[in-house]
């Protein structure tokens, strides 16, 4: 036997596992990465820590680093005490810094997992908020503008005593004003067409959910319009007869008047009618 041989062998082989031992924790350096050495870093981090930091950047006016402490709370300590006051936090800087799906989606969480919480009106407000401020023009679906009204009406519903309630009435008249005027421009669309009943539709969506609006006018008007078009003849004479009890000096019953007039009728308002109907349960 070779003993030279044999005592190069085995230094070779000590080295070679010196190396490999030192190449798995390079190994996984290289794959984890900076982000994910951060990320474990900070899984010892305690959440109360977390949670000042968080707030210590808000007051500094770095929001989007305060956000990302805020979300790195919540996704190390999710369903804590410190994640519940972290997603109020996330809601309020996405607002703050025009991320309204962010600010939608922490709210929503919040109402979810806290229904009963009385935070959980501030998340509805905030939800209003971000909705109302993507509120597109008439012209487009507004399918957010429902959102809007649909988030402002819960908080009304739920927490009738909140402090945000007086803003988001004020809030939701401009949003129903906004939906009944979408209602009267696709109304006054099918009615150009001579699609009579699918312009009555619409019309009569704007009396009966949006009757406080400024639209109502023109709708009663219209329902006198389309049918009288259509020979119904009580019901033209009652949406005008309704027009002229509430709205007496409005140009829209002078309108309606004239147009009835020239057919040789008045208005005339039958009580068994929904638009009498309506008008009387408000």
């Amino acid at each position: 036997m070779d003993t030279g041989s044999e005592v190069n062998r085995a230094k070779h082989m000590k080295t070679f596992l010196r190396l490999a031992v030192l190449a798995v924790p390079l190994a996984l350096a290289a794959c984890g990465g900076k982000d994910d050495l951060d990320e474990l870093a900070l899984n010892d981090t305690p959440p109360e820590v977390l949670f000042n930091e968080g707030l210590s950047l808000r007051a500094q006016g770095k929001l989007r680093d305060s956000t990302q402490k805020f979300e790195e709370l919540d996704k190390l300590y999710p369903y804590s005490e410190y994640s519940k006051k972290s997603l109020v936090n996330l809601a309020f800087l996405n607002y703050s810094r025009g991320k309204y799906t962010e600010t939608v989606t922490a709210a929503k969480r919040f109402v979810t997992l806290y229904p009963g919480d009385e935070d959980s009106a501030y998340m509805l407000y905030l939800a209003g908020q971000a909705y109302f401020r993507q509120m597109p023009d008439i012209t487009r679906d507004q399918a957010v503008t429902r959102k809007a009204a649909g988030a402002f009406n819960e908080l009304i519903q739920r927490f009738p005593e909140s402090e945000y309630v007086p803003d988001a009435e004020s809030k939701l008249r401009i949003v129903h004003d906004q939906l009944g005027g979408k209602e009267m421009q696709v109304g006054r669309f099918y009615l150009k067409k001579r699609n009579y009943i699918a312009g009555i539709n619409r019309f009569k969506t704007v009396v009966v959910d949006y009757q406080t609006t400024r639209h109502v006018e023109e709708a009663l008007f219209r329902l006198t319009e389309a049918y009288y078009a259509l020979g119904v003849v009580n019901e033209a004479q009652t949406a005008a007869a309704v027009l002229g009890h509430n709205y007496p000096d409005s140009q829209w019953y002078k309108d309606a008047y004239s147009l009835l007039n020239k057919g040789g009728y008045e208005p005339s308002e039958d009580s068994g009618s929904w638009i009498s109907r309506a008008f009387k349960s408000i």
